[in-house]
């Protein structure tokens, strides 16, 4: 099985890429429109923001070809809010693969921004994505922005109001929170993608 994790420039790169090393894959970091079409697996990492992210997608020529894989794909963190429409953050036009525009988390005193730490999943739908996963269990996030529930919802977690923490639809799959910072939680489910 070839793994590529697409080269965006997001800075989590190295951690997913060990993530997976830990469950025997050893997935190669790739611009190469050729290699990523070619992959059993594509992987979107990302840190940071919304335009650069998609800046950098549309310079390496990679944005209609990402729109047209047919293999599984993961958007992991930022990597998962560019499978959107479009995100609140720079008024950006993502790639549009699921139906959702990323929003800003609304300041208060009670809400800190970015949402950093740990947070329960809870199911909304069975997914094969999602097995072995309880209700309850916690993966670890840093967001500013995020995904409302939609029917692309497979997982939700909660801060000051529900939002999607993994999403589906078809063959693209988008996880709000780092699988690879997320121990044994973020590793079964990393292996579940794998499987699919």
């Amino acid at each position: 099985m070839t793994v590529v994790l697409v080269d965006a420039g997001g800075t989590n790169i190295g951690s997913v890429r060990y993530a997976l090393q830990r469950l025997g894959v050893d997935a190669s970091l790739t611009a190469d429109p050729a290699v990523i079409r070619a992959a059993d697996k594509v992987i979107l990492p990302g840190v940071g923001a919304a335009a650069p992210g998609m800046a950098r997608l549309q310079a390496l020529n990679l944005v209609e070809l990402m729109r047209g894989l047919t293999q599984p794909v993961l958007g992991v963190c930022l990597g998962m809010q560019l499978l959107c429409e479009h995100s609140e953050e720079s008024d950006t036009p993502c790639l549009g693969l699921i139906p959702a525009v990323v929003r800003r988390f609304v300041d208060s005193p009670e809400l800190r921004v970015p949402h950093m730490g740990w947070n329960q999943l809870m199911r909304k739908q069975p997914h094969p994505l999602l097995a072995a996963l309880d209700d309850g269990d916690w993966a670890y996030f840093v967001h500013s922005y995020a995904v409302p529930v939609g029917g692309y919802t497979l997982a939700t977690a909660d801060y000051a109001g529900e939002f999607s923490a993994v999403v589906a639809r078809g063959n693209f799959h988008g996880m709000q929170f780092h699988p690879e910072r997320s121990a044994a939680v973020g590793a079964t489910l990393l292996r579940n993608f794998l499987a699919l």
